[in-house]
């Protein structure tokens, strides 16, 4: 029963918080900075500045969602370093895993090769490997419009502003259009100046199952080659027998293969500024 919980919980994670990623990272991190996810040895997230004028909330989510399919029509390929922590608290068990994760767009494929892992072995058997085998369904199976960020699968209101790392963003409440566990209720946070997503949070709108009553997550993005990417993200679920579980993942080392953006893209980045 413990270990079918954790494989709920690890595909929901899984599905729902999906996309290449970079950051850099020490031997350990300790999570919780205010609401930033951070590492004590590294630097802070460095998000470039930029030249551009402040967009209207209108414009910037106009930016966010055209980009969004830009990118998916772009990104061919990309490699990274990945660190995956998870936890079980309330046994007290742990577990580090470093991997290189690689993506490729035609056709869908995910892969890793392991570097080093330490910790308990409970841990990574039926925690790590049963969320990187949903991260690989997820990619090669599944569609990924349904868990999309977009208008066909969220209703947006625009919240104001907020500064993450002193950089201004535009606030946006979302709320799913129909309960899915791929899905969540909670902020997406887009660069004023570029309509770039920096930051996603919230809860999962859906429990897939009667043992897990609350799934959250806090996740920040930057940009390389004119992709977004995810640089670190942490998720909380709280089931009804094991307890709390705790699974972190940060990257580093990233490594695009990115098509050309059409004239029609760049155009209309241009008209921006």
């Amino acid at each position: 029963m413990r270990k079918a919980i954790l494989g709920i919980f690890l595909f929901v994670v899984g599905v729902a918080i999906l996309a290449p990623a970079q950051v850099s990272f020490g031997p350990r991190y300790d999570l919780i900075a205010g609401s930033h996810i951070v590492s004590p040895d590294q630097p802070k997230i460095d998000f470039p500045t930029s030249p551009l004028p402040r967009l209207a909330p209108e414009l910037a989510l106009q930016l966010f969602m055209e980009h969004n399919t830009d990118q998916a029509q772009r990104l061919a390929e990309y490699s990274d370093d990945t660190l995956i922590q998870a936890e079980l608290p309330d046994t007290s068990q742990k577990g580090e895993y470093e991997l290189v994760r690689s993506y490729n767009a035609q056709p869908r494929s995910m892969t890793y090769r392991s570097v080093k892992f330490t910790g308990d072995t409970f841990v990574k058997t039926n925690v790590i490997i049963r969320l990187l085998q949903s991260e690989v369904d997820h990619v090669e199976k599944a569609d990924p419009a349904t868990s999309a960020i977009s208008e066909s699968n969220y209703k947006f209101s625009y919240k104001g502003t907020e500064e993450i790392e002193g950089k201004l963003m535009h606030v946006y409440q979302i709320k799913p259009r129909r309960k899915d566990p791929s899905l969540f209720k909670g902020k997406i946070f887009v660069d004023a100046h570029t309509g770039s997503l920096r930051r996603a949070e919230g809860t999962v709108s859906k429990s897939p199952s009667f043992f897990i009553r609350k799934i959250e997550f806090i996740q920040d993005f930057s940009d390389i080659d004119g992709i977004t990417v995810p640089v670190a993200m942490r998720s909380t679920a709280k089931a009804r027998i094991i307890g709390k579980t705790i699974v972190s993942v940060f990257h580093r080392a990233y490594q695009l293969k990115v098509h050309p953006a059409p004239a029609a893209t760049n155009a209309m980045l241009e008209s921006t500024r």
